[in-house]
């Protein structure tokens, strides 16, 4: 497998010291993010949890809890 130099010419790069740094000035301005932000999104969801869900795992949580209780409560019996 033959490796290829992905910058053949490296010498030709402007900007390049010779370890292959970059020097201070050279790099480009930051770029601001709110005018290319793109376009106004109008749909945002709700956060959180639905109901549905909520319920059920509030549901399961307390039959486990009343099974535990009730297990404790026939072993002390």
């Amino acid at each position: 497998m033959s490796h290829t130099n992905p910058d053949p010419e490296p010498e030709r790069t402007t900007g390049l010291e010779p370890g292959g740094g970059v020097p201070p000035g050279e790099t480009p301005p930051a770029e601001s993010s709110m005018p290319g932000a793109g376009p106004r999104e109008t749909y945002n969801p709700t956060k959180g949890w639905a109901k549905g869900p909520l319920i059920l795992i509030l549901g399961l949580v307390v039959l486990c809890a009343a099974f535990f209780l009730a297990y404790a409560l026939v072993l002390l019996l």
